[in-house]
């Protein structure tokens, strides 16, 4: 199995992980609403306490930082208007960080998002977040498509255990991984720790 090659690879795209320097954060559905209830996310405490030490280091080196925020309307597990769809407060925006409300999983759908980070002349993005076979995949082959290098942080994020076609229960671990691998065939490199995206 060690012959395996990604399309990233035969197509000659690069596979080292987008640096802090010269990079846009992109913190996706860091909300209350996976760490309890029917959205609880396996390994989500974790993958927050990741999120904010990525966080942190890009306050640090002072590169641009989106917040998104899924909005699915009132009563929905995805409420901004209520605790359950607020950003966690671990990793809750500071300052003129920017927040974009979404409608959709790919976070370039419906928002100003692309323009922003155009205006910010961003074209490497650092991606953390929810849900990985998702939002995070969504907006990561969105970013691609636009012509944006992404680069998804592995343990930043997480996701949760779903019914498969034949009624078998699809582990979270196994989605997690399927999801992170089927991305890093093209639309975006996988760093699989914070400590693998250098200043």
């Amino acid at each position: 199995m060690s012959d395996l090659k990604t399309l990233r690879n035969v197509s000659g795209l690069p596979n080292a992980p987008a640096r802090l320097a010269g990079s846009a954060l992109v913190m996706i559905d860091l909300q209350e609403t996976y760490r309890d209830g029917v959205m609880r996310l396996e390994n989500v405490e974790p993958a927050l306490v990741a999120a904010r030490a990525l966080l942190d280091r890009a306050r640090n080196a002072g590169i641009p930082i989106f917040h998104i925020q899924h909005d699915a309307g009132v009563g929905s597990p995805y409420d901004v208007s209520a605790p359950i769809g607020a950003i966690s407060d671990v990793v809750a925006p500071q300052g003129d960080e920017a927040v974009i409300v979404k409608n959709f999983p790919n976070a370039f759908v419906g928002t100003d998002l692309q323009a922003r980070l155009e205006a910010a002349g961003a074209t490497s993005l650092i991606l953390a977040g929810f849900m990985t076979h998702m939002c995070i995949n969504s907006t990561a082959r969105g970013a691609f498509n636009l012509g944006f290098s992404p680069t998804v942080v592995a343990e930043t994020t997480a996701t949760r255990a779903l019914p498969g076609p034949d009624g078998a229960i699809v582990p979270a671990a196994a989605l997690q991984a399927a999801s992170l691998a089927t991305l890093g065939d093209l639309f975006a490199v996988i760093a699989p720790r914070v400590s693998d995206i250098a200043d």
